[in-house]
C-alpha cells in the first residue's frame, strides 16, 4: 500500500497510526506536519515515537516537551505519559511526586491507564503516601474500564484478600478476563489455576502465551517459579521459559 500525503489524512490521528505499522519514516514526516498544526492525537504520537525511536532519532527530551504541549491541550494518554517520564526519567530528572501528580490529573479524568499507573505508586509508596485501599479502589476502576493489567492485580487482591474480603471465585474470573485481554502476567495467573482445578492442558496453553508475551523479568521469576512446581510437565516448562528468556534476552 502507498499512502497519499494529502493534507486532511495527515490530519487523522487513525490515518498516522495506521502509517505508523506501514512505514514509521514517512509517518514520522506526517506525524510531525501533524502536530505542528495542532491535532492533539498527532502531537502525543510524535512525543512517542521520540520517546521509542521509532521512525525518527530517539530524543527524550524532545518528546518530554511534546508530551506537555498535548497534555495541556487536553490530551490524558499524553498526560499519563509525562507520568512515565517523569517516574522513569526519561527526558527530565525522575521525580515520583511529579509523575504521581500527572497521574491523578488523568486519572480522574477517567483514563484506565492512568488509574493504573497512579495505583502502583499508592501501591508502593512512591511519591505518594502509600494507600492500598485507594490503590485497590482504582484498580477495580480500571479493571471495569477494560485494563487487562489492573484485572490481573483486581484479582490477585481478591485471591489473597488483601485490604478486601477474599473472594477466590471473583479473583479467577479477574484473572480469566485478564489473560483473554491479553495480559501476560493475567495469562500467567489464568494458566496456573487451571492446573491448580486439575486441567493441565489447558492451563499449558495459557502458560506459554504468557511465555511469548512476557518481558525479561517475569520470564526469569516465573521460571524459577516453575522449577519449584511438583509436576515434571511445569518443570518442563520451566525450562522452555529459561531457553525463550535467553534467546530473546541474551
Amino acid at each position: 500500500m502507498t499512502f497519499q500525503l494529502r493534507r486532511e489524512e495527515i490530519l487523522d490521528g487513525e490515518r498516522l497510526r495506521a502509517m505508523l505499522e506501514e512505514s514509521p519514516a514517512r509517518a514520522a514526516q506526517a506525524i510531525l506536519i501533524a502536530a505542528r498544526e495542532g491535532l492533539l492525537d498527532a502531537q502525543a504520537l510524535l512525543g512517542q515515537i521520540l520517546l521509542d525511536g521509532q521512525g525518527i532519532e530517539q530524543d527524550q527530551p524532545l518528546a518530554l516537551r511534546w508530551f506537555e504541549i498535548a497534555a495541556r491541550g487536553g490530551h490524558l494518554m499524553a498526560r499519563n505519559m509525562l507520568g512515565r517520564c517523569h517516574e522513569h526519567g526519561w527526558g527530565c530528572e525522575a521525580d515520583t511526586s511529579v509523575a504521581a501528580h500527572h497521574y491523578r490529573i488523568a486519572a480522574d479524568a477517567g483514563l484506565d491507564w492512568a488509574m493504573y499507573n497512579y495505583a502502583n505508586l499508592l501501591a508502593t509508596g512512591r511519591g505518594v503516601v502509600a494507600d492500598q485501599s485507594q490503590a485497590l479502589d482504582l484498580y477495580r476502576l480500571a479493571a471495569g474500564l477494560g485494563h487487562a493489567k489492573s484485572m490481573n492485580l483486581l484479582g490477585r487482591y481478591l485471591e489473597e484478600g488483601q485490604f478486601c474480603p477474599a473472594d477466590p471465585q471473583a479473583a479467577r474470573e479477574w484473572y480469566r478476563r485478564s489473560a483473554e485481554a491479553g495480559d501476560f502476567r493475567g495469562q500467567f495467573s489464568h494458566g496456573a489455576v487451571l492446573v491448580e482445578q486439575g486441567r493441565l492442558d489447558e492451563g499449558l496453553v495459557w502458560l506459554r502465551l504468557a511465555m511469548v508475551n512476557g518481558n525479561q523479568r517475569f520470564l526469569q521469576v516465573s521460571a524459577q517459579r516453575l522449577r519449584e512446581a511438583s509436576d515434571p510437565a511445569l518443570k518442563c516448562l520451566a525450562e522452555e521459559y529459561a531457553r525463550h528468556e535467553q534467546t530473546l534476552f541474551g
